[in-house]
């Protein structure tokens, strides 16, 4: 017999639970406290199951009603009414967002990462995609949805950060997909509907005459002193901007004059030796009073060498110092003195190309090759990287002639 809303009202508590039954595998259970509780008593698969639809009088009998019906309308598509209420409470929690989605990816997927892209990866979803989509399910965001997160960064002129995070969105999509949170990925829908990239060099000064006077100017940087050692360096050392702010004193051999830098902070994951010449080593020995207590060569102006929250030098500090002696992006970037130094040192035709590629730690898609280049170039290097300050020396002094030859002493 169907109950009424005074029989439901009226009905009192005993020692014992008491079960009160309605239509359609309605329930209301009283409790000897006096609670009284909806549920609706279903089979699914074969097994009898029930399902909790809420306490009277906060859900009257009318809602208990059409909650069970939702719940029967559910059985007949084929859903467990239990398992779907479980899903919608880990996408209220935010179980199925974007942003916890994203964050759980980076969590695996960023370990065996450099710590800066890392980093950078986290920042770019921060910033651009987070405060727009990550409180949304990731399975119910659209491709125009996402199409309008990344216009937002091509608005800025940005159009490769624009394509970097459309590709990280598409690995959050594919991760959530796996794991059974999401049924497409929308980035993969975008395909010409973002600006293309302009493929740009890093600006870079390679005439000597230039290269000469750019020298004499870094010589005469007024700034903070790390960073105008980092600069001195640079061009010595023909690493990346990244590797060289990043750059600690255990690294160092000084004795060896050998700076060994580990797989997990180089782009190809692969160790790379840098020889160091006298007068790289020189810059060295000029800084180590300065920072030689703490982590990091060049650490930040921020924190103290040797603190607890000792960070490297800024990204944008060598960048920033360029500008500062007057050098504008089209004409000199940090990342431009790598480039100084392949087209100088191919010019000279003085050191076979494999041994000017690996000092510049480029990929090698011949594994073999590779492994060759690492054991037979490292004596070739350090005849190379030492002529190469000897003749950055010399343009800094005004002289314009590449030597026909290098010492072999």
């Amino acid at each position: 017999m169907a109950l009424t809303d005074t029989a439901v009202r009226l009905a009192k508590p005993g020692e014992k639970p008491i079960r009160k039954t309605d239509e359609k595998g309605l329930v209301l259970h009283i409790m000897p406290n006096g609670s009284k509780w909806w549920r609706f008593r279903y089979r699914f698969g074969g097994k009898p199951k029930m399902l909790s639809l809420g306490t009277y009088p906060e859900v009257t009998l009318k809602e208990a009603r059409e909650k069970r019906d939702e719940a029967r309308k559910l059985l007949s598509t084929g859903i467990d009414p239990s398992d779907h209420k479980k899903a919608a409470k880990r996408t209220e929690a935010g179980d199925d967002s974007f942003e916890h989605i994203a964050r759980e990816w980076h969590a695996r997927h960023m370990a065996n990462k450099s710590e800066s892209h890392a980093t950078k990866t986290l920042e770019r979803l921060q910033k651009d995609v987070f405060p727009w989509i990550g409180n949304r399910p990731a399975r119910e965001i659209t491709a125009p949805e996402l199409l309008a997160v990344l216009r937002r960064i091509e608005s800025r002129g940005a159009i490769e950060l624009c394509h970097v995070t459309k590709r990280i969105c598409g690995q959050v999509f594919r991760y959530a997909i796996a794991t059974g949170r999401a049924e497409r990925d929308p980035a993969g829908d975008l395909k010409g509907a973002l600006q293309p990239v302009k493929s740009e060099h890093f600006a870079a000064v390679t005439d000597p005459k230039a290269i000469g006077q750019l020298l004499r100017d870094i010589d005469g940087y007024t700034g903070h002193f790390a960073t105008q050692c980092a600069m001195k360096l640079s061009p010595l050392v023909m690493l990346r901007p990244g590797e060289v702010r990043q750059a600690e004193w255990t690294e160092i051999d000084i004795e060896a004059a050998e700076w060994r830098i580990p797989a997990s902070k180089m782009k190809m994951r692969d160790e790379h030796i840098v020889p160091l010449s006298k007068q790289a080593i020189e810059i060295f020995e000029s800084i180590r009073p300065l920072t030689g207590r703490g982590r990091y060569v060049f650490p930040s102006a921020r924190t103290a060498p040797g603190s607890k929250d000792e960070r490297p030098m800024s990204e944008n500090a060598i960048t920033a110092a360029l500008r500062r002696m007057g050098y504008t992006g089209k004409d000199m970037t940090a990342h431009g003195f790598r480039s100084m130094a392949s087209t100088r040192l191919n010019e000279s035709h003085l050191f076979h190309p494999d041994a000017i590629e690996r000092q510049l730690a480029h990929g090698e898609r011949d594994s073999v090759r590779a492994a060759y280049n690492r054991a037979e170039h490292l004596p070739e290097r350090r005849k190379m990287m030492q002529w190469w300050a000897d003749y950055l020396d010399g343009l800094r002094t005004g002289a314009e002639v590449i030597p026909i030859r290098c010492s072999q002493s």
